[in-house]
């Protein structure tokens, strides 16, 4: 099992959310986050006095799925995610030694599906 965790911009999770639904990946779990990369913030106005924004509102999507969809997921993220500029956010993989179902104690792949 992987556990992938893709760090978006909020704008585009709707859409992302109804593609992985297609494929039949319903079990996610969304954070609101923030942060910067090579974006480094931005510049506000308000109330004419300038200021710096240095963390942008980012989601956090997060998944367990088995290996062999982990290729189809991470495409599907890239494919939906990307404008093409700055600050689209990351994909990370990471591996996963066991998952439990706290209600039926069930665990591995079964905890997942």
């Amino acid at each position: 099992m992987k556990k992938i965790e893709a760090i978006i911009r909020p704008e585009q999770f709707p859409l992302l959310r109804t593609k992985l639904e297609e494929v039949g990946i319903n079990g996610l779990t969304v954070s609101e986050a923030a942060g910067c990369g090579q974006q480094r913030g931005r510049q506000g106005v308000f109330r004419g006095t300038s200021y710096e924004i240095k963390l942008l509102p980012k989601v956090k999507v997060e998944m367990v799925v088995e290996e062999e969809f982990v290729d189809e997921i991470v495409q599907i993220i890239q494919s939906t995610c990307s404008t093409n500029t700055v600050g689209d956010g990351k994909i990370f993989i990471l591996p996963v030694e066991n998952a439990i179902r706290i209600r039926t104690g069930e665990s591995g792949k079964e905890a997942i599906l």
